[in-house]
């Protein structure tokens, strides 16, 4: 049986804010939302976080040891990099407006960061078949942002890494190949079944992106844990 869902799930967005209120702000009061890290001193570590809904924060106070683990994109002792993707929770302390009185960047503090694994999609070869593997995987959400397709997914394992991966066919990409089709791939690398994990991964779409128009459609395969197949239909816009 093959379950088709067209468009994107939104569901998961209880869990998050949308804009944060600025007539609401209290040390209270925490906020909790997907965004990249963007270096812009290098040698003063300076950095800031854009949102996926557009927000910017500015992160000045946090649970962990200043900058928590973010000492520049050089330094190889720093946990977090320029453009990584994270998860934050964090608590909003003030803002700073333009002069026509909009909010360009919020002050925070951090309260709890979680890196988050944001790759490529890989062509799917003789070489590399047996790495990107063919064990099954639950996907419990996902939705698009920008240029990223996010899962939130769920998988049996036990103490060995897993790795989880979005492939298609090689060969360049042309108006005929619409719906484009890729597969979510997970390799549990020979991994016991006895303890359930959940992860969220985000995939780069740019790698689909076909000279002379706007936009391209595609549908993600999966399968899970009972052998049942699932599709995801979307279209990622890159011309507007």
């Amino acid at each position: 049986m093959k379950k088709y869902v067209v468009g994107f799930l939104i569901g998961f967005l209880f869990v998050f804010s949308g804009c944060v209120d600025e007539d609401a702000y209290s040390l209270s009061k925490m906020w909790v939302g997907f965004g990249i890290i963007q270096e812009i001193n290098v040698e003063a570590a300076e950095y800031i976080i854009i949102m996926d809904n557009g927000d910017v924060l500015n992160p000045v106070i946090s649970d962990y040891y200043h900058p928590w683990y973010y000492y520049s994109d050089n330094d190889s002792h720093s946990v977090f990099k320029n453009g990584d993707r994270i998860l934050i929770n964090y608590t909003v302390l003030g803002d700073d407006k333009n002069d026509a009185g909009e909010i360009v960047e919020f002050f925070v503090k951090v309260n709890s960061i979680k890196k988050i694994l944001m790759k490529g999609i890989l062509d799917i070869t003789s070489e590399n078949q047996d790495s990107i593997g063919n064990d099954p995987v639950i996907v419990q959400d996902y939705w698009m942002t920008d240029s990223l397709l996010n899962f939130k997914i769920s998988y049996w394992g036990n103490n060995k890494v897993h790795f989880i991966n979005l492939v298609k066919q090689p060969g360049e990409l042309t108006l005929a190949n619409q719906p484009i089709e890729l597969e979510l791939r997970h390799n549990e690398n020979g991994d016991e079944q006895n303890i359930p994990f959940a992860a969220y991964v985000s995939f780069k779409l740019n790698e689909l992106e076909i000279a002379g128009i706007d936009s391209v459609q595609f549908v993600v395969n999966s399968t899970d844990y009972d052998g049942n197949s699932y599709s995801y239909e979307g279209t990622y816009f890159y011309g507007q």
